[in-house]
């Protein structure tokens, strides 16, 4: 009767015993260096795959403005249009594009290497309801269609001038930085989370250490960007 009652209690005892032992474990880290522990390969892995599923990052936006002025003669008179038309840029990465080769672990210096694709540069989504347009008008835009025909090459240039100035060194440089710092963050923090204190994460775009600059340009066409303005300020103005 003795032995039918102190076995079970027995076995009872054992198995609390585990489960201390593995509580024990997992909170020391002892069945990390057991088992094998988070590699920092496959956490690395597992944050690719998630960043590829994003599809893309918009690392900046920025709003440019721009000023183009056209002008023509008929009849020996001059006419001339002026055009205020600002517009918005996005800076995007193609995470898609990240493949696990571009991905590399260095373990001497605990050091994950990702060399990104290139920025590209998507817009200029124009904004035609804060635009302004100026003319002289005079007996030339009486006589012809020289205003609208002014108009459609000012807003043509003006589209070209947004593009030329989202091109610049210094937006680029800005958008470039604000990517590689979002990338970092991303791998950092699970490597962090699992226990890799002094994990270093450099990421680099194709073009760091050459002089050009170097980049995709998405930008969309003139008729295409004014199409979309026009359709943004007519759902604007049905609300």
């Amino acid at each position: 009767m003795e032995r039918s009652i102190n076995k079970p209690l027995v076995l009872a005892m054992v198995a609390v015993a585990l489960l201390l032992g593995v509580m024990l474990g997992v909170t020391t880290g002892i069945a990390d260096r057991i088992f094998g522990g988070p590699n920092p390969k496959t956490i690395a892995s597992a944050s690719l795959e998630s960043m590829r599923a994003q599809n893309r990052l918009i690392a900046f936006v920025a709003r440019y403005v721009s000023v183009t002025t056209s002008e023509t003669s008929r009849f020996g008179f001059a006419t001339k249009r002026t055009l205020i038309l600002p517009g918005d840029v996005r800076y995007e990465l193609d995470l898609s594009k990240l493949q696990p080769n571009d991905v590399t672990w260095d373990n001497s210096s605990k050091t994950l290497q990702v060399k990104l694709p290139d920025i590209e540069i998507a817009g200029p989504d124009v904004d035609l309801s804060a635009a302004q347009e100026y003319g002289e008008g005079g007996i030339v835009s009486a006589l012809t269609n020289s205003d609208e025909r002014l108009d459609q090459a000012n807003r043509a240039r003006a589209v070209a001038d947004l593009r030329k100035q989202a091109q610049g060194a210094v937006p680029m440089r800005l958008a470039r930085e604000a990517a590689r710092q979002a990338v970092q963050r991303s791998f950092a923090m699970p490597l962090t989370a699992a226990g890799f204190k002094d994990v270093k994460v450099v990421a680099r775009f194709p073009i760091d250490g050459m002089d050009e600059p170097s980049y995709l340009d998405r930008s969309t066409p003139y008729e295409e960007a004014i199409r979309q303005a026009e359709q943004r300020r007519a759902a604007q103005g049905r609300k």
